[in-house]
């Protein structure tokens, strides 16, 4: 991981990094040693900032909350615990190896080490009724991490669930699980900045989210996606997914198993693809200043197609999208992907990346 920062550091020169964050799959499987050198040579190699956010996802086993002190004082400032669910029967059925007692316990181990930390919970399990979601939503309130991550599980191509789906709530429950965790937060004092994301106090995510916004991304490691911007250009990238392949290739210098320059005709859609992930939406007239700038009259069209559904709320000054447009947001996003090619016979033709 060390030789592929290396690699990549002619491509961000001179940025610097606000964020780091270790993770998905199970990083706190690493050992406190092995987090330590990580982090020492990512410190070696880029330009950090003083008070830059340095995350690390952990599922809360009892071996892992043991490591929970040495990761702290290895530099790793923020926490972010895998919980998904207080449920026995809901953990049960998502095949997770802890349960209720390992998860509770290891948010009061995260709550001695670290003064920021979140909590990662999941609704619409298998079965679950809006009830159920209530008391796990409620649990996770009275813990009062500074951060919580509330998102409705999905079905991923290729995943075992995928394959052989189990008894879902119906939509309508689903939704009133949503409206429910949106009013509940909000009255508890958090703060709905993104799509799933809420935070409460003077965490630097709620007091800057645009931190997430329309900011570039390098990712290094197996199956790693980067996001780079330039004044011309938009450039994203796939680290090679497989550990086995990434490691073999690796030993040749070979990285990237993808390397694509986004279209002109892309670039509204990557911008909205970004900001509209943010509750508070962009300042759209003037474009952003990282290449991905957007000017009203390239997409007029679409957002008065946006503004007509009642998805987004456009004016001179800023577009966002309304609640409505919040919770259908691939819908709203889909407006801005640009029209595909048609073959002779009228079908639409599939064109890589678009």
């Amino acid at each position: 991981m060390r030789a592929d920062i290396e690699t990549a550091l002619p491509l961000i020169w001179g940025r610097r990094i606000i964020s780091v964050f270790i993770g998905g799959g199970t990083p706190s499987l690493l050992s406190a040693a092995g987090v330590d050198a990580l982090l020492s040579d990512v410190r070696a190699l880029l330009v950090l900032e003083a008070d830059c956010e340095i995350t690390l996802e952990a599922n809360p086993g009892t071996v892992e909350a043991e490591r929970f002190a040495a990761y702290r004082a290895s530099g790793v400032n923020r926490l972010s615990l895998g919980i998904q669910s207080f449920d026995e029967a809901k953990l049960h059925a998502l095949g997770r190896i802890h349960d209720r007692r390992q998860a509770l316990a290891a948010v009061e181990v995260a709550r001695r080490a670290f003064d920021n930390f979140n909590l990662d919970l999941m609704y619409g399990l298998p079965q679950q009724t809006l009830e159920e979601a209530e008391r796990d939503v409620e649990q996770a309130l009275l813990l009062e991490p500074p951060h919580l991550s509330l998102y409705q599980l999905t079905l991923e191509p290729n995943t075992v669930f995928a394959k052989r789906p189990p008894p879902l709530p119906e939509d309508d429950i689903i939704a009133s699980m949503h409206e429910w965790i949106e009013q509940r937060t909000a009255e508890s004092g958090y703060r709905h900045y993104e799509v799933s994301a809420y935070a409460r106090g003077r965490t630097r995510v709620a007091a800057q989210p645009q931190l997430l916004g329309l900011r570039d991304y390098l990712g290094v490691g197996p199956g790693a996606h980067s996001k780079l911007s330039f004044p011309h250009r938009v450039v994203r990238q796939v680290r090679y997914r497989s550990p086995a392949s990434y490691l073999q290739r690796a030993s040749r210098g070979e990285f990237l198993a993808e390397d694509v320059e986004v279209g002109r005709a892309d670039l509204p859609f990557e911008f909205m693809l970004n900001s509209d992930a943010l509750t508070r939406g962009c300042a759209g007239p003037r474009g952003s200043p990282n290449g991905q700038g957007c000017p009203p009259t390239t997409i007029q069209r679409q957002l008065e197609e946006a503004e007509r559904r009642g998805l987004m709320a456009v004016d001179h000054a800023r577009w966002r999208p309304t609640a409505l447009g919040a919770r259908f947001l691939s819908d709203l996003q889909a407006l801005f992907l640009p029209p595909r090619p048609r073959n002779r016979n009228g079908a639409y033709v599939l064109v890589s990346g678009a």
